[in-house]
């Protein structure tokens, strides 16, 4: 389980592999003074979902405190707290964004605290598209009641606390939020592979020859040159014996005339 601080290194390290661009509709990724900023390419809606999703939270908020009624007597405080409750989570998904962006997905939100005279909480998150593996839509049964989504980003291989999993609800049409990302890491493994072709085709067009082949070469060139000096050496000895036998001739006539 990884502390505090150990999440928000890994916030930052990844808002640092961000690259900016200075065109298009943009948005602000930085933090604490970091001015990068990236177009975006899909912006997910939560208002349409606002009464929805209060509903959903309050039905859920109302049946906890029953069950506590009846076990501890607590569930009386908190059925007297419904109305802040709704206050918080209607400031809540008001200030929700969800952003799509060419290398990241961005969430941001801003809630006040459990009470509010005590300030705000800000979250921001940043998940690199490379890293995920998928975007999962999910209903529960109170959640169908109301018609709210959740929707969980999915990461390749990655593990993480489960205190920092990526889990927004109230989304007002996930399946198109979803449908955009998978486009877009799509379209990223497609450039990959297409700026690998071309890199492919700038190599000069060599011949290519394989170890086996190369070797294969080697081994018939050393054998045509063993067999080219065995030649020399045959050559060289019956030269050597066609010597001695003039000299023997020679010698021969020599003593003859003597």
């Amino acid at each position: 389980m990884g502390s505090g601080s150990e999440v928000v290194d890994i916030d930052s390290l990844e808002r640092g592999l961000l690259l900016s661009t200075p065109t298009g509709s943009q948005i602000q990724v930085g933090a604490e003074g970091e001015s990068e900023e990236e177009p975006v390419l899909y912006a997910a809606s939560f208002e349409e979902m606002e009464e929805n999703f209060v509903k959903y939270q309050t039905a859920q908020w109302v049946v906890y405190s029953l069950l506590l009624i009846l076990a501890w007597g607590i569930g009386l405080f908190m059925l007297l707290y419904v109305p802040v409750r709704r206050y918080i989570l209607r400031k809540d998904i008001r200030s929700r964004k969800l952003f799509l962006t060419p290398n990241s997905i961005v969430y941001k939100v801003t809630k006040p605290v459990p009470f509010p005279c005590f300030g705000v909480l800000k979250k921001e998150k940043h998940v690199l598209l490379p890293s995920v593996s998928d975007l999962v839509i999910e209903q529960g049964y109170l959640q169908s009641l109301f018609g709210v989504y959740s929707l969980r980003i999915e990461n390749v291989g990655v593990r993480r606390p489960p205190s920092d999993d990526v889990q927004i609800q109230g989304i007002a049409n996930p399946r198109a939020f979803r449908k955009a990302v998978l486009m877009r890491l799509a379209n990223m493994r497609s450039e990959g592979f297409s700026r690998q072709v071309s890199t492919i085709e700038d190599v000069p067009n060599f011949r290519l020859v394989s170890p086996s082949k190369s070797l294969r070469h080697d081994s018939i060139s050393q054998s045509g040159d063993l067999i080219l000096l065995q030649k020399l050496e045959e050559v060289g000895s019956s030269v050597k014996r066609v010597q001695t036998l003039i000299e023997e001739q020679h010698s021969q006539k020599s003593e003859v005339l003597d």
